[in-house]
């Protein structure tokens, strides 16, 4: 008896999904980007995975485009203030080494890790005005911005230093970047000389590193930036500023201010000649502010300052001279 042949057997499906571009051929691979499945003839190897032709190309439009933009901003091969890019920042570093090593000075001093504000070097650098502008001793408007009180006041502040600092070294250069800082930690002092009280001392690195902070604004401004970390940067410091007692707040409104100033005299210094032009911009700001603490100085009766000892210990008092 013979048997009717087999009926046909129907293809069994594919569990795997068809490629996007060649649907006939089922695949277990998937772009990295886009996550549509896709042969192998359509993945193309990525820095991350594999992916497809077109994803690829679109990298490479969107790269061409952002290329575009940096040389539009004035950038090209070098940064946004004319100088060349570098992944190294010696004057950061040294800025914070600096720091530390006066730090460590005044604690070897006054023997105290957290009072070292009777340290001999601490005394004579801290920001006074009766001393700085009475007594004639004006190193304390740049000594002042390397002294701390204590580990918590210097360690907050090395830390903003190293994270805003190191962006606007690969931005400014070393020569620009140094102008900048030391300009921002005079324009600070010179604040805090007109508004505060002559008998208040003050100290720190912060009226320098809110420098940065007002110089980085003005980027941001200037390149039309996604204003999110400036604006979480701003409203911290705001906060700690006015939230904490013993912060200088015209230290730091004062720093703010002549960094962003040095910051658009840099930026918006016309292409010619611009090198000159950055020179004279910073230049005019800093002849500013010391023009404001000259005048400042007219005000302030002239003092004798000496060591007395004074509360059982030796302490830096200044008095008011007397003529005749």
């Amino acid at each position: 008896m013979n048997q009717p042949p087999n009926p046909p057997v129907p293809p069994v499906p594919s569990a795997l999904p068809g490629c996007w571009w060649h649907p006939n051929r089922p695949t277990g691979l998937s772009c990295a980007r886009c996550g549509r499945p896709a042969c192998p003839d359509c993945l193309r190897e990525a820095p991350v995975g594999f992916q497809c032709t077109d994803c690829v190309q679109a990298g490479a439009q969107q790269q061409q485009r952002q290329h575009r933009q940096y040389r539009n901003a004035g950038m090209g091969t070098r940064t946004i203030a004319g100088a060349r890019p570098s992944n190294s920042f010696p004057v950061t570093v040294t800025l914070i080494a600096v720091n530390v090593v006066v730090f460590l000075i005044t604690v070897i001093q006054a023997k105290s890790l957290f009072d070292n504000s009777s340290a001999p070097v601490e005394q004579l650098g801290v920001l006074w005005t009766s001393a700085t502008l009475g007594g004639g001793e004006w190193w304390r408007i740049i000594t002042s911005g390397f002294l701390h009180y204590g580990p918590i006041h210097i360690a907050a502040n090395m830390f903003s230093l190293w994270m805003m600092g190191r962006a606007l070294e690969q931005v400014f250069g070393k020569g620009r970047y140094l102008a900048l800082y030391f300009v921002s930690m005079i324009g600070a002092s010179a604040t805090v000389l007109v508004f505060q009280d002559v008998n208040g001392g003050t100290a720190g690195a912060s009226g320098a590193i809110f420098g940065l902070l007002g110089s980085y604004a003005v980027i941001v401004l200037k390149l039309k930036l996604n204003p999110t970390a400036l604006l979480i940067n701003l409203v911290i410091n705001a906060y700690v500023t006015f939230a904490i007692p013993g912060i200088s707040i015209y230290a730091h409104v004062g720093g703010l201010v002549a960094g962003a100033l040095v910051t658009v005299a840099m930026l918006y210094a016309p292409e010619r000649n611009r090198v000159r032009w950055q020179a004279i911009g910073t230049a005019i700001v800093a002849v500013a502010i010391v023009g404001l603490i000259g005048w400042r100085a007219t005000q302030v009766p002239p003092a004798q300052c000496t060591f007395a000892e004074l509360r059982g210990g030796t302490t830096y008092v200044c008095g008011t001279s007397r003529s005749g």
